[in-house]
């Protein structure tokens, strides 16, 4: 496993890959950080953190990234099938735990998904921004919480002119 730093104007950040692919990505300090990665990891300059970086300085910039960098997650299958909704929501919008939940029990072809477990799943989001859990909100469209920290999660919408 592999690290590297990321200072942006929200705080550090530090990303973890497989050597390939974007395993990790999370402010220094929110909730599930998986602290154990910072002993247990080689601080490295390799191609995918240049691509995530590239992503996140036009992210920064308020510009919407046009591409994805390639991600790997080590997760269940109901947080994988959540994190795949989360991707498909375009920038500068917002989607509730309940359409999520909604999409899931279609797709299973089951009447209902619980919303709560979609939060769960949100809250537990291993790449933050990039797999944006942060455009996700309460039914009435209220700001729920953010493993990054409420703060973040209204400067993420404010960057994206979605919470003025």
């Amino acid at each position: 496993m592999y690290t590297h730093t990321y200072f942006s104007p929200l705080g550090k950040i530090t990303i973890s890959s497989d050597g390939r692919s974007l395993t990790g990505l999370w402010f220094d300090g929110q909730k599930f950080f998986p602290h154990e990665l910072l002993t247990e990891s080689t601080s490295a300059e390799l191609p995918i953190f240049a691509q995530t970086c590239s992503w996140l300085d036009n992210y920064f910039s308020g510009k919407a990234p046009d591409f994805t960098p390639p991600i790997s997650l080590n997760t269940t299958p109901f947080r994988k099938a959540v994190y795949d909704i989360l991707l498909t929501i375009p920038y500068g919008q917002t989607m509730t735990y309940g359409e999520i939940a909604g999409v899931i029990a279609k797709r299973r072809g089951v009447e209902r998904m619980s919303a709560q477990a979609v939060g769960g799943a949100v809250g537990h989001n291993p790449v933050s921004i990039i797999i944006p859990c942060h455009r996700v909100v309460g039914a009435d469209g209220s700001l729920t919480g953010y493993a990054g920290g409420l703060e973040r999660k209204i400067a993420l919408l404010r960057l994206e002119n979605l919470n003025d």
